[in-house]
């Protein structure tokens, strides 16, 4: 029995590190398209820029319409070859995005970033494949191997934005879009290695009549309270994040420094993975979220200070902080709202809600930014953050009185 778990957790390791490999290469088509999107977008409009943030609108659109696809692909495929169509998918976007440049077509282009955010929807099941097919005792550390992938992203995405987004002048930005199909085909390569079932089955271990109605579940105050934090949260982080770019070159900032200041961010919003589950667990999964919003106020404070280079990164890496405590908190506060037979239905709706705000967010900024400035959009934090502290407050205030 020794020698199987030992066994057991070698092809774990092996199983979670080929996945950060992967998440670390085809991961970085996310920052490219976050970090170029609104940039390129505002290059292929004419006069009026209020739609430059669409493109990065279709992205997390298509993160969002992906997930359940991804995850039936996934089931009838299994893991290895889901995973390497993803690779496909967002191979596809890359070289969409390529000639829609080079046809200065706008909304071709928007599409193309869809479909990135289609392929990312694969690359966001990464980590929860390196948990299944862990020991319970490796489950944790296995994750954090492809969060640590993740950092890698937030260092590779940039760089690759610098050095390849005049590669193609006078078509700006094509090659940085361009760049993603050599990610994806070594990303695809690194999958082949993996040794898992080639199809996979899940049964439900807990009878659906246990289940409760989903009207039940989603109008009780934990639930209420941890899915307003996790909608305000990420999309306050998604509303700010879209409209940094377009703010900083407009400020007379370089666009490598616009690049330097989401990767920095990026870096913010993934680095304290490691621990923030074990605070959540010391702590308690409110005070963690509190926190994290107050990071977000922060955020607004340093950016309205003023429009150096130090404070539009430092207000990103804030930001980034605050997004990383805040959500993956509520996120805790979601999981325990349900019971087991209960989980597919709520979190299709908790996703539903959360995503369809995000996207929201991302195009409401680049219309925000057009009309009012940068300013405005951190004067936008304080209120949503304000609110999601009343939510907190009314939990607590719920949970003292007598059952």
């Amino acid at each position: 029995m020794t020698a199987i778990t030992v066994e057991a957790g070698k092809e774990a390791r092996r199983t979670a590190l080929i996945l950060a490999a992967s998440q670390a290469i085809i991961g970085s088509a996310a920052p490219i398209a976050i970090s170029m999107g609104a940039l390129a977008g505002q290059y292929l409009l004419g006069a009026d820029k209020s739609l430059a943030t669409a493109p990065i609108t279709g992205f997390n659109l298509g993160v969002a319409l992906g997930a359940l696809p991804a995850a039936a692909i996934i089931r009838w495929l299994g893991q290895r070859g889901g995973f390497m169509t993803g690779t496909v998918i967002t191979a596809l976007g890359g070289l969409v995005a390529t000639l829609a440049l080079f046809h200065g077509s706008f909304w071709l282009f928007a599409f193309a970033l869809l479909v990135i955010g289609l392929g990312g929807a694969f690359v966001q099941q990464f980590r929860f494949a390196a948990a299944d097919n862990a020991p319970p005792a490796f489950k944790a550390r296995a994750i954090s191997f492809v969060l640590a992938g993740g950092i890698i992203t937030a260092i590779l995405g940039p760089q690759i934005v610098i050095f390849t987004r005049e590669l193609f002048a006078p078509v700006m930005f094509a090659g940085s879009f361009a760049s993603i199909l050599p990610l994806a085909a070594v990303g695809a390569v690194i999958l082949s290695f993996l040794r898992l079932p080639s199809r996979t089955a899940s049964k439900v271990d807990v009878a659906d009549g246990d289940a409760r109605p989903l009207s039940e579940i989603v109008t009780k105050p934990r639930f209420v309270a941890a899915l307003f934090c996790a909608v305000g949260s990420y999309a306050l982080m998604s509303f700010v994040m879209t409209g940094a770019p377009l703010a900083m070159v407009g400020c007379g900032l370089s666009e490598n420094d616009a690049t330097l200041g989401i990767s920095w961010h990026v870096m913010a919003m993934f680095g304290p993975s490691f621990f923030t589950g074990s605070l959540i667990h010391r702590f308690g999964a409110e005070r963690i979220v509190a926190i994290g919003l107050l990071l977000l106020i922060g955020c607004a404070v340093v950016a309205l200070s003023g429009l150096a280079l130090w404070q539009f990164w430092t207000a990103l890496i804030l930001l980034g902080l605050g997004w990383n405590f805040s959500f993956i908190g509520a996120t805790a506060m979601v999981a325990a709202s349900y019971h087991p037979s209960e989980k597919g239905k709520v979190q299709g709706f908790h996703d539903f809600v959360l995503f369809g705000s995000v996207a929201c967010a991302s195009l409401m900024s680049g219309m925000v930014y057009n009309a009012w400035g940068w300013m405005m959009l951190n004067w936008m934090i304080l209120p949503v953050a304000a609110l999601c502290f009343v939510a907190l407050g009314a939990l607590k205030i719920t949970s003292l009185r007598p059952a």
